[in-house]
């Protein structure tokens, strides 16, 4: 008698296993490194200002400081009484008269306005004689400025005393810039997730070894060591590549036991499905531990995860992907990312969907939740990749990101979906 197949677990319960697991692995080990080598790294320790910034009131734009009670009317005359460059301060400003000043400079105490230079006209000084007051010249003012207009107020983009970055936030070139803005030069940062990569499989072949006319039936080159080495190196991780191993169980034992201790966590693809020749399952659990699951989600239903044992401090996490390639990608992208952010001490974070109209119909779903590869077009709606086989690898190139549809859900030419890009899922 046939065993019934087993229930389909949902994406949603396998995250939440695998950042159960996670947790109890996060990365404690830390580093002190200087901003300039910081990108990508997750903070360990808050940033806090000891500055304001602005640390004054000052302009945004290139023109003339003056006092708002001193421009009744358009068309008013007021003499230039200094010139403000950026990183001079200039002196308190004499009523009834102006101050030349340019960008990102202080402004005078006194002035409560600047007017751009292009609403203003400079009328030079005499060439000879004239009053001391007219020395700088004289402007004309051809609007009637409000109060703090063109002012960037002291303190208004960052306090001091305030946290700008927590800790667990990955810095992107964004979060750098604000770190040196209030004046950070090194930050302390939690140590990169060691990652052990390798593949399984006796017909797969490095690019470079054999010739594509020498290429022996059956075989095919390996493509998921560079599409999942590029997505780790992409998350910050330290990468140690073992390579293909044989489809033997010896062989797998033995690497698995090379790749335990030194590493937070050994990713495989390939060899996760129950067939005699799938070695990782009775591998991983002679080692160690192993769940093997059947995700309710298409590319990808496979999936284990579980540890290896180490003669270190703890042992290695071990997740095995599918062999297919569009299924290893995807399946990196919507469950192994994750556990990368909570290793490094972020937490789970939700997919963010864009809703977008569908300019395709989908129109015989699979009853698991499927993840379409589509790309936006001219008129800001989706098409659809003609082939969603989880062995074009062509489709990941061609796509934007993911159609995230649930399980047997049709799709109709204008209806909106749920569309996570793949910039979204490689920055988690």
């Amino acid at each position: 008698m046939m065993k019934p197949a087993p229930a389909l677990m949902s994406l949603e319960d396998a995250l939440e296993r695998l950042s159960t697991g996670a947790r109890a692995c996060v990365i404690e080990d830390t580093q002190t490194v200087v901003l300039f080598d910081a990108l990508g790294r997750v903070l360990a320790e808050p940033i806090r200002s000891l500055i304001d910034v602005p640390p004054g009131d000052n302009t945004s734009m290139d023109g003339y400081a003056m006092r708002v009670a001193d421009v009744p009317s358009a068309g008013a005359r007021l003499p230039v009484s200094q010139r403000i460059p950026a990183g001079q301060v200039g002196q308190p400003l004499t009523p009834g008269t102006a101050a030349r000043i340019f960008t990102g400079a202080q402004v005078p105490p006194g002035a409560d306005a600047v007017v751009m230079q292009e609403q203003c006209e400079f009328m030079a000084p005499p060439s000879a004689g004239g009053a001391a007051a007219a020395a700088m010249g004289e402007v004309i003012v051809n609007t009637v400025p409000q109060s703090g207009q063109w002012i960037r107020r002291r303190g208004e983009d960052v306090q001091s005393g305030s946290v700008v970055l927590e800790a667990g936030t990955r810095l992107s070139p964004q979060a750098l810039g604000l770190a040196a803005s209030v004046g950070c030069a090194s930050v302390t940062v939690r140590r990169r997730p060691r990652v052990a990569l390798f593949s399984t499989g006796d017909e797969l072949v490095m690019p470079g070894e054999v010739p594509p006319e020498q290429l022996r039936p059956g075989a095919i080159y390996n493509s998921n060591r560079y599409t999942l080495r590029g997505l780790l190196q992409a998350a910050a991780c330290e990468v140690t590549d073992l390579g293909i191993v044989p489809d033997r169980l010896d062989a797998t034992q033995a690497v698995l036991r090379q790749a335990a201790g030194g590493h937070d966590l050994i990713l495989t693809s390939g060899g996760v499905s129950v067939g005699e020749e799938d070695h990782i399952k009775p591998a991983v659990q002679a080692e160690g531990s192993l769940d093997l699951w059947q995700m309710a989600i298409k590319p990808g239903k496979p999936l284990a995860f579980g540890s290896v044992r180490s003669t270190g401090l703890r042992d290695s996490l071990f997740i095995g992907l599918p062999g297919n390639p569009v299924s290893s990608f995807v399946t990196f992208l919507v469950a192994v990312a994750p556990v990368l952010r909570v290793l490094q001490g972020m937490p789970p974070q939700p997919f963010k969907p864009q809703l977008l109209r569908a300019d395709f119909d989908w129109p015989k779903p699979d009853r698991r939740r499927e993840f379409l590869r589509a790309r936006l077009n001219e008129l800001g709606g989706l098409d659809l990749f003609a082939n969603q086989s989880s062995g074009v690898l062509t489709s990941a190139i061609w796509a934007d990101g993911l159609i995230d549809n649930p399980p047997g859900a049709p799709i109709a030419r204008g209806q909106m979906v749920s569309f996570l890009s793949f910039g979204d899922l490689l920055s988690s």
